[in-house]
């Protein structure tokens, strides 16, 4: 019943205040404080012989079944698993009504249908299995196409990633035109309906015999670009540069992903991500400059070189790690070039302080290549000067 209940519903007295979950053999102190029994008892095997609520040290550290509450706590739980069950068995119900329904109304009533069963299914986990086992997978797979509207998509979109997708679903929904559907869904739709189109098409992505062409597709890497840099709505952000980094993975979409500019966008959008999504970028961006017209469009961008240097030993091991790889590609295509702009950004120095760091033995290896390949293009001396180091270092 615990597990199967919303825990903010629960009133506080039943909450052990040492675990902040329900109590299941609630126990009393000598201060007149409960406690769940292995909760307490815990407290006490690890040498402490205070009150944890009050801290007040304990005179007698019998602990006193209180049933009363063991009592009010089962009666509370149980009255509320009978209501949850009513409610399951009515969304169960109610769930097979409106499948029923979708498969004779048209225009505004299939709308509204499916808002509705979007509702049912987002809440209860018996109405989803209920449309899984009465074939509402492929009655909804069946809506999307080339003429359906984008109010229909949205919405049956917003079912399909609440659902568990069986590997025929999965291959259903990639065929060109229902994947074209869900691209002009990612397109047009608000924040929430974009977030829910890259859910789905990960989980097609994940399917074993996934097949490349379905994200071989210059809208919807239009479409995905759209929302990673949408400054308006950094909740897609981390989303949407889930499934670039998935896609990116694949070596026949690189060509096409460098293509629509993706690079000097991501650069661009470096600045005002949270860390986590950072790391992903960098990650396409490394992966990216795995193919020549890459490491050209890294080369090309004026802060592809100022932005990494700036990232060693900034955010995590990856990222510098990242960063490093991409100065690579970039600094070898070019020597002479980026090398000499590389060391006016301050590299040298991020170099030694990578070496010197208690960075992966194989990061300190490639800082040091990278570093060697970056002094070739000057004497010692003024090499020395570039890396701005105190005389005792030098």
């Amino acid at each position: 019943m615990i597990e199967e209940l919303n825990l903010g519903e629960v009133p506080s007295v039943f909450i052990c205040p040492i675990s902040l979950e329900p109590m299941q053999d609630p126990v009393t102190l000598c201060t007149g404080q409960t406690y769940e029994r292995s909760n307490i008892m815990k407290w006490f095997s690890l040498g402490h012989y205070t009150c944890p609520t009050t801290m007040q040290e304990l005179w007698d550290d019998t602990v006193t079944p209180n049933t009363t509450l063991h009592h009010l706590t089962y009666t509370w739980f149980s009255q509320k698993y009978v209501q949850m069950k009513k409610r399951s068995e009515d969304a169960q119900g109610r769930a097979s009504e409106l499948l029923g329904n979708l498969k004779k109304v048209k225009g505004q009533a299939r709308i509204q249908t499916l808002k509705e069963l979007q509702r049912v299914v987002a809440n209860h986990s018996t109405a989803r299995k209920t449309v899984v086992d009465e074939g509402g997978v492929a009655l909804l797979s069946s809506l999307l196409g080339p003429f359906t509207s984008y109010s229909v998509g949205s919405e049956v979109v917003a079912i399909l990633v609440n659902l568990s997708l069986s590997s025929e679903s999965k291959m259903s929904l990639m065929q060109p035109a229902k994947v074209s559907s869900v691209v002009d869904v990612l397109n047009e739709g608000s924040i929430e309906t974009k977030i829910n189109c890259v859910r789905l098409i990960e989980t097609l992505m994940e399917e074993k015999d996934f097949r490349t062409e379905v994200v071989s597709s210059h809208s919807l890497l239009v479409a995905l670009m759209r929302l990673v840099r949408d400054k308006r709505h950094p909740n897609g952000h981390l989303p949407g540069l889930g499934l670039l980094r998935s896609i990116s993975a694949l070596k026949e979409v690189r060509g096409l992903i460098v293509s629509i500019g993706a690079i000097p966008q991501l650069l661009g959008l470096i600045p005002v991500l949270n860390p986590e999504c950072v790391e992903i970028a960098l990650f396409v961006l490394d992966v990216l400059s795995t193919v020549p017209e890459g490491k050209q469009a890294l080369k090309d961008c004026s802060n592809t070189i100022p932005t990494m240097v700036k990232l060693l030993m900034r955010i995590t091991e990856c990222c510098t790690d990242y960063a490093l790889s991409i100065l690579w590609s970039v600094c070898k295509l070019s020597p002479e070039e980026c090398s000499l702009t590389a060391v006016d950004a301050g590299l040298a120095a991020k170099l030694l302080l990578v070496i010197q760091s208690g960075c992966s033995p194989v990061l300190k290896q490639r800082a040091a290549e990278l570093l060697k390949l970056c002094s070739l293009n000057y004497s010692d001396t003024i090499f020395m000067s570039k890396c701005k180091l105190t005389r005792t270092i030098q």
